[in-house]
């Protein structure tokens, strides 16, 4: 894959040679998955158990022909599709205790399920960093970790110290229950996140924080 566009910055074909775990590939796992693959990036791993459906069309990096498909066969596809040599492992079953490594998107719609991933791995110390995602319609949140500091693993913990059905208490909906989201958001917080991805991989330095409301151009990091 020609990455010539952006390798003087980072040429992940030689100088990454970790894992990436992707768990939950909806609006913003596939979205990253699409960037990553992009960038170079050379091994995926897809966590999922999901199918498309027609409303996944508008905010995910699936089209019409996607629909009633595993988003892991979909994904895996499309992202040959850009670099033919990517190496995509695809977990059909989604993450039920799994031995993880290198570094981990999380981006699964239940934060009951989050927090169990980043707990159970508490003090796995193969994986080097850990990258949550959140979202509404306009505004978003995410989260990363250095996972060899036990401080920042504790606030990156502390961050979820609610439910799934509090936050869903919290999520806009439509008139017939959809949640509300919308690909602008999706873009502009995954696009941060591997921003600070990148940073983490190439200098070390990490934000813990990032918020944004694309629509009000906000933006808080830490």
């Amino acid at each position: 894959m020609d990455i010539s566009k952006h390798m003087d910055f980072y040429n992940p074909i030689i100088d990454f040679k970790d894992q990436i775990h992707i768990i939950g590939c909806g609006a913003i796992g596939s979205t990253l998955a699409e960037m990553l693959t992009r960038m170079g990036f050379q091994e995926l791993h897809l966590w999922d158990f999901d199918i498309v459906t027609a409303h996944n069309i508008a905010n995910q990096m699936f089209n019409s022909k996607d629909i009633g498909q595993l988003k892991t066969f979909c994904i895996a596809y499309h992202c040959k599709l850009i670099n033919p040599d990517i190496k995509i492992f695809k977990h059909d079953k989604g993450w039920d205790g799994q031995p993880l490594k290198g570094y981990v998107f999380l981006a699964v719609d239940n934060i009951d399920l989050r927090k169990q991933i980043a707990t159970d791995n508490k003090y796995n110390q193969q994986i080097k960093g850990m990258f949550d995602f959140r979202m509404r319609f306009s505004d978003a949140q995410h989260y990363g970790a250095n996972w060899h500091d036990p401080k920042a693993v504790e606030a990156f913990i502390g961050t979820m110290q609610f439910t799934h059905e509090e936050a869903k208490a919290e999520t806009p909906v439509s008139a017939c229950g959809t949640s509300l989201n919308i690909i602008t958001t999706v873009r502009i917080i995954c696009s941060y996140g591997l921003c600070n991805f990148l940073n983490f991989v190439k200098e070390g330095k990490i934000k813990k924080m990032v918020l944004i409301d694309g629509f009000k151009f906000d933006i808080l990091a830490i």
